[in-house]
């Protein structure tokens, strides 16, 4: 089980995105299992993958869902008030609904490792002071 960004999402799908050969690759070398994302990534994906590919795009990321590629993952009332809580913290940044939803459940699933090509889990702090290690 890997805990996944948006950006993957839509450059494993769509072969035109720029990172695709790059997460192809990184992929191959990820654990065994499912990709875990939550529901912010998978809107945000759901959105980008429309613009870059049409309704095909869309398709093949509820086909991933549906034969459990793609696992998601709601976020409890207390992980809603915790996102609220990293996103006040990190204002300046902005962190976004969908960053702030990973590094919750990276918290709960007990992980530290994040399929990500944004640059910015390196600056969150896990509630326990760590970072999130980014792959690729």
């Amino acid at each position: 089980m890997t805990l996944t960004d948006t950006g993957p999402l839509v450059a494993l799908i769509n072969r035109n995105d720029p990172n695709h050969g790059r997460c192809v690759t990184a992929a191959r070398g990820l654990a065994p299992g499912p990709l875990v994302t939550s529901w912010p990534c998978f809107t945000e994906a759901m959105y980008l993958l429309y613009r870059a590919a049409g309704y095909a795009g869309q398709a093949e990321l509820w086909r991933w869902r549906s034969d459990g590629r793609l696992i998601l993952l709601d976020v409890t009332v207390e992980q809603a008030d915790r996102m609220a809580e990293l996103m006040t913290k990190y204002k300046d940044r902005p962190m976004d609904l969908a960053d702030a939803s990973l590094v919750v459940l990276a918290e709960s699933l007990a992980t530290r490792r994040i399929f990500s090509l944004d640059g910015d889990f390196h600056i969150y702090r896990l509630a326990d002071g760590t970072t999130l290690e980014s792959v690729p």
